[in-house]
């Protein structure tokens, strides 16, 4: 019977073993991240859950040791010696949640210059502002806020803290 297991592999490797097992008779979920890097030579797809994929096979017409002694991987998460099974609904919401967010993150990443937008966290928690620019480096973007004189003045923030205004 198919179930859901757990397959650990070697540091960075997840994209090397998850081809490997495309092309088996086994079916793979490996959750990725997009992310912007501030070396554009980096990876843009990340692993959710590194050095982890979730693999769904029938061990007994497969045989274990074809998921024990892939290259790049350590095998099969288990307690004690039996490899352990991961719940449909368990993979199935963790499918969800990666689509969530990653629509998410899209949405958050859709600012244009002049656009109006509200801090929503820290200590400007409240304040409208006119979005800027990104900044290169981890998710920073620079807001114009109108305060003192009425002069706007460049802030820069996390881009998490801040939401469009429609």
């Amino acid at each position: 019977m198919k179930a859901w297991y757990v397959m650990r592999t070697k540091p960075h490797k997840e994209t090397a073993v998850h081809r490997l097992l495309k092309s088996q008779v086994v079916t793979v979920f490996y959750p990725t991240i997009k992310v912007e890097p501030v070396n554009p030579r980096s990876r843009r797809l990340r692993p959710f859950f590194p050095g982890y994929l979730f693999v769904q096979a029938d061990l007994d017409e497969i045989g274990r040791s074809t998921l024990e002694w892939l290259p790049g991987a350590h095998g099969l998460v288990t307690f004690g010696d039996e490899p352990a099974v991961v719940p449909d609904h368990l993979v199935e919401a963790v499918k969800q949640q990666t689509a969530s967010w990653q629509a998410n993150e899209q949405e958050k990443a859709r600012f244009s210059a002049g656009d109006r937008v509200r801090i929503v966290a820290g200590p400007l928690a409240g304040y409208e502002a006119i979005f800027d620019t990104e900044l290169t480096g981890r998710e920073r973007v620079q807001v114009l806020l109108t305060y003192l004189q009425n002069q706007p003045k460049a802030l820069k923030i996390d881009k998490s803290d801040i939401v469009k205004i429609e």
